[in-house]
């Protein structure tokens, strides 16, 4: 992988499963992290289930919640083309690209915190909390600190801003070009 500059920001033109994923996954992240912290460290179990369902995505490109998503008409930006069992939503995983990548680093940064809860201090919520809000701000703007990070160190993305999304004003105006 090459070091790279620039800012990477995921398309958020439209809400998307993977898009739609990240911002139920945050919000669960953060009113378990919550529930944990202030009525009964044992929420922090709901925490473990979204690191353990993160890294089944990045492995299997399987998703409970993408399925579910896609029952209520949400179309899928990293799934797999063709066919798949029973039609269901499985995120492509033919390489580890960038997308991927967070899926698995994700999950297993905050499943490792959330062990840590149990056995250590319940500081660690403070990570796990950061964990939710930030894959909240990434379902509203875009931006990810670790997405930017893994971009810096070289990995490649699938999800591509589009450069325009908009047509050109004098494109509209202009009369078809006849053939």
């Amino acid at each position: 992988m090459a070091l790279r500059s620039g800012i990477y920001i995921v398309p958020t033109h439209r809400w998307y499963i993977e898009r739609t994923v990240w911002l139920i996954a945050g919000l669960v992240l953060v009113v378990t992290t919550a529930l944990a912290a202030l009525y009964q460290p044992l929420w922090v179990l709901g925490i473990i289930a979204v690191g353990l369902a993160s890294i089944t995505v990045a492995l299997t490109g399987f998703c409970v919640v993408g399925n579910v998503l896609r029952l209520f008409g949400f179309t899928p930006m990293l799934g797999r083309s063709g066919p798949t069992p029973r039609n269901l939503y499985f995120m492509q995983t033919d390489r580890w690209y960038l997308e991927r990548r967070i899926y698995l680093a994700a999950g297993i940064n905050i499943s490792l915190a959330s062990v840590l809860v149990l056995v250590h201090s319940v500081w660690w919520l403070l990570f796990t909390g950061f964990v939710g809000v930030a894959m909240v701000w990434f379902a509203a703007t875009g931006f990810c600190i670790m997405a930017n990070s893994l971009y810096w160190l070289g990995a490649e993305p699938r999800l591509v801003r589009e450069r325009n999304p908009l047509p050109d004003a004098a494109a509209i105006n202009r009369p078809p070009a006849c053939v």
